[in-house]
């Protein structure tokens, strides 16, 4: 027999008549006595290319106590009982692959022990979960079933996890407390550092204690990972934040050796990626056997304890097994050798835990066949019940994109019309500034973040200090009315910024969060695009996250060359699910954002930097509910000959061209578009019926640019009304040059709209 645990059972009291279900007795453990060398259990090879397990060892803040675990007969035949249905299910969706029943496996095998532990010393439906596709066996010990789990494999309409959305093993569960997984390794990291830190926020907001937000005071957030999903940038950033505001985040590395067919050695330095985060402060490192069920029970229990008390996040590193090969799609055969897959054989969980209960004398070989062969009809009736199963309506394709309940384009939202506005005219900044204070006074659930947004992170020095309140000074005077929580300052990081918004906004925040440029968006994309847009949608409905980007966008600024200049706004609004707001003056800035922070869509609210401070643009203030509705564009110029649709900075370099040509004649109506996501295609429509011939105007590039949408739709729709093809003034294809000159001639001027105004009336 090999490797051994020696377990201290607790008799079985004499009135028990049922299982035990709760929790593991947990006590100090003593030193244990020496074992002979004759005594001691045969030690399991290890693979050569991958660290042997190291023993369970506590670092950080404060050592903690080796503690042992107290399990009675009951509790361990369970945590038997759950690995081997976590294997079984695994083993009944190859064959269910093999018969092409379905269309995806990826296995859970090898990591059952430590994943069972963790639902042992976790609690559902009171904790949070972000699983990743390993997790089979967590979820089952939280309380999903092995139908709900077929369900998703079979693509079934009643799927929890995703309603036949998202391939099998992506978990997510409503009432467990299972926030809806993606694909990309790593996204999840952020948002359940933003989980833990909504927690944190709101016990310091005094508004919301009597509000609705539900947040328990010693709740924890589990996240877990592959050793692979250590080498993503994502990783490194929410363990900064997390062990820097002392969040109760679980991080578990569940380390097979393989990132599909890359080792550990090759992914990591040193091959240990524990060794790597020693030294990050306020964090408890757990080292364990994971495939060892008692070791890792005693494990989970002391990170979960230290989360818990508040003492900050815990990361367990657990060393497992992968007997499988990574999914149905590969062949570890073709880069693992027969010998070290024979080892990993020989530390396989289940098998060894049966050798346990056997020696132990917790169970025979005769009770253990009985408790497979129970737990093999429970899985071959799930997947009959699941084969049965009606596929989602097709029809219902396109629901969950929006949210159903609230509509940023209806009429609710749209409070424009006669509108009173009073006091001295103020800039786009002052206005967005005014939007950003009277909704925080009216929401507490809003907080504002992002790199500088604050006043001064260091609040001692307010008194003392002007202050910065972003480096546009949008978001002036926000910390000082509603002080550090709710307004404050992140890493230097992109996606650190919207994966902890996704996060917040998950719980009942609303994240205002501020991307200070347009052009360093991008290493949020994969945050962007894979988890914000497209929460709502792969989880049929079940979880969104409707959290608001505000970003500085464009040109026109001289100096601002290639990384400060861009305005590639058709990479975004192309994305599904995601709002797209660009507002060209100040008092529009205003009604959208309202909007855009009211609404319960995700939104990009694209703010113009060289429009921030024009004369020409300001106005007076609104009043505080002044919200215009998304998808509503705005005439600005009234004329019969031609039509400009457009948006940005070239709404009033369109007016100056206009301007121009009317001394020829020429008279040109201008729609402002004001949002992209979704636009106002009937207005477009009335124009163009009005005066058959129309430019589509903007700073994009011509190619690919978001004009081309506008203008393919026209020709197609609305040919019939055509006197002339569809003009687009466009940038060039081209990246923005930092010398003046040669700026003016990237980006399109007012002589450009000109030009094109009068080529077109004379068609």
């Amino acid at each position: 027999m090999t490797d051994l645990k020696v377990l201290k059972l607790v008799p079985k009291p004499k009135s028990e008549a049922k299982p035990t279900d709760g929790p593991p007795v947990v006590e100090e453990k003593k030193p244990a006595p020496t074992r002979s060398a004759a005594a001691a259990p045969k030690a399991v090879p290890q693979p050569a290319a991958q660290p042997t397990a190291q023993p369970a060892v506590a670092s950080g803040p404060a050592r903690e106590k080796q503690k042992r675990v107290n399990l009675s007969r009951e509790q361990m035949l369970q945590f038997y009982r759950t690995m081997y249905l976590s294997r079984r299910i695994d083993d009944k969706e190859i064959q269910l692959k093999n018969q092409n029943k379905i269309f995806f496996q990826i296995s859970g095998a090898g990591h059952e022990a430590i994943l069972v532990a963790a639902g042992m010393v976790l609690k559902p439906a009171y904790d949070w979960f972000y699983p990743y596709y390993r997790d089979r066996a967590l979820c089952l010990q939280l309380g999903m079933t092995p139908l709900e789990m077929l369900l998703s494999a079979v693509g079934a309409a009643r799927d929890p996890n995703s309603h036949g959305r998202q391939m099998p093993s992506h978990w997510g569960h409503k009432k467990l407390n299972i926030v809806s997984q993606s694909s990309p390794t790593g996204t999840q990291l952020l948002q359940a550092v933003g989980n833990a830190e909504a927690a944190y926020r709101a016990k310091q907001i005094k508004e919301l204690k009597k509000n609705a937000v539900p947040f328990k005071n010693d709740e924890v957030v589990y996240v877990s990972v592959g050793d692979g999903t250590t080498s993503e940038g994502e990783f490194w950033e929410a363990l900064n934040t997390a062990c820097n505001l002392k969040l109760p985040v679980l991080f578990l590395v569940e380390d097979n050796g393989y990132a599909i067919s890359v080792p550990v050695e090759v992914q990591t330095a040193g091959g240990d990626v524990s060794k790597l985060v020693e030294n990050f402060p306020n964090l408890l490192l757990q080292r364990c056997d994971g495939t060892d069920p008692i070791e890792s029970l005693e494990t989970m229990q002391r990170a979960v304890n230290y989360c818990r008390e508040r003492r900050g996040p815990a990361l367990v590193h657990a060393r497992v097994i992968r007997p499988y090969s990574h999914s149905l799609s590969d062949d570890e055969r073709l880069y693992r050798p027969d010998t070290e897959r024979a080892a990993d054989a020989e530390r396989d969980p289940i098998k060894r835990f049966a050798s346990v209960l056997v020696a132990q004398g917790v169970a025979n070989e005769q009770a253990l066949q009985q408790l497979k062969d129970e737990v093999d009809k429970l899985v071959t009736e799930a997947a009959d019940q699941a084969l049965a199963s009606p596929q989602p309506a097709t029809e219902t394709v396109l629901t969950h994109i929006y949210s159903p309940d609230v509509d940023p384009t209806s009429k609710e939202f749209d409070t424009e019309d006669g509108a009173e506005l009073s006091g001295n005219p103020g800039t786009m900044v002052d206005l967005i500034n005014r939007a950003m204070h009277t909704e925080m006074a009216r929401d507490p659930r809003i907080v504002v973040f992002g790199e500088d947004v604050a006043d001064c992170s260091r609040e001692e020095f307010l008194g003392e200090v002007k202050g910065k309140g972003g480096v546009f000074k949008v978001t002036a005077n926000l910390q000082r009315k509603f002080g550090g929580v709710r307004v404050f300052n992140s890493p230097l990081a992109e996606a650190n910024i919207v994966g902890r918004a996704i996060g917040m906004a998950t719980r009942g925040l609303k994240p205002v969060a501020e991307v200070q440029f347009f052009d360093y968006i991008w290493p949020a994309m994969h945050q962007i695009r894979n988890e914000l847009a497209v929460m709502r949608w792969r989880s049929g409905g079940d979880w969104k996250s409707p959290a608001v980007l505000r970003v500085p966008v464009g040109g026109y600024l001289k100096g601002g060359a290639v990384y400060h200049s861009q305005s590639g706004v058709s990479t975004f609004t192309q994305i599904p699910g995601l709002r797209v707001v660009y507002p060209s003056n100040a008092l529009d800035a205003n009604g959208l954002l309202r909007t855009a922070i009211r609404c319960d869509d995700p939104v990009l609210f694209l703010e113009h930097k060289h429009l921030y401070r024009q004369a020409y643009n300001k106005s007076q203030y609104p009043p505080d509910n002044f919200m215009i509705p998304f998808g509503k564009a705005k005439t600005v110029r009234e004329g019969k000959d031609l039509s400009i649709v457009t948006y940005g900075a070239l709404v009033q370099r369109s007016i100056v061209a206009a301007k121009q040509v009317e001394q020829e004649g020429i008279s040109v109506e201008i729609v402002d578009l004001r949002s992209l996501q979704p636009y106002d295609w009937e207005a477009i429509v009335a124009t163009v019926k009005k005066t058959s011939k129309v430019i589509v105007a903007h700073e994009d590039s011509l190619s690919w640019g978001y004009g081309s949408e506008i203008a393919a739709r026209i020709s197609s729709e609305l040919f019939e009304y055509l006197d002339a093809p569809v003009r687009r003034v466009a940038a060039l294809d081209s990246f923005v040059a930092y010398a003046p000159q040669l700026e003016d001639v990237i980006l399109p001027q007012t002589s450009d709209v000109a030009t094109a105004i009068a080529e077109i009336h004379r068609y």
